[in-house]
């Protein structure tokens, strides 16, 4: 049935870019393994593949394979924990075989646990984190609902049909390493 889970799964599977709600806004995601559908949600997006891209996930393991871990003090470790799941992205250093349309011109990659139960299903039954990025054509404010992703992505755009968790601002961004603020939450 096009919209619920199973069906975005299949999407996912197929190397298609879907939308799904998030705490904040419509967020648009794909497989993270796939250059395929990373290059199609960058060209939605116009954006460059250099500024580098969020990972979103239901469990820290679902991150570890994306992630210089062991690059983490226990501390570092205790202070991203603390925050997850919820809506506050950390940026990690990334092991040299993280693939590059993931990282952009870092070593580094920004992720997420996310406490969105949409997010929380939608991870779990495919297995894996997924890109996520804010579901907004370049110069278009973020989508906060299906109808404003059909607007602008057109009707035929896979959509997991929900809610946003009703956050007014996107998530936070964090750099594990400096412990700066990126980008206010």
């Amino acid at each position: 049935m096009p919209g619920n889970l199973d069906w975005c799964v299949a999407q996912l599977q197929q190397q298609a870019v879907i939308a799904y709600p998030t705490e904040a806004v419509f967020g648009l995601g794909c497989d993270p393994d796939s250059e395929h559908a990373v290059m199609q949600l960058l060209a939605f997006k116009q954006r460059p593949v250099e500024k580098g891209l969020i990972l979103i996930a239901a469990n820290y393991q679902q991150l570890e394979p994306y992630i210089a871990d062991r690059e983490l003090s226990v501390a570092q470790r205790e202070r991203m924990f603390a925050t997850w799941p919820g809506p506050v992205t950390w940026v990690l250093p990334a092991p040299s075989q993280t693939p590059r349309w993931l990282t952009g011109r870092f070593d580094s990659l920004a992720v997420r646990v996310s406490d969105h139960p949409l997010v929380q299903a939608l991870c779990l039954a495919f297995g894996k984190p997924l890109v996520s990025t804010s579901a907004n054509l370049s110069g278009q404010p973020p989508c906060r609902n299906v109808e404003e992703v059909l607007q602008q992505f057109g009707e035929a755009f896979p959509v997991l049909q929900g809610e946003t968790g009703g956050r007014t601002n996107p998530s936070e961004i964090r750099d594990i390493i400096s412990g700066d603020i990126i980008r206010q939450g």
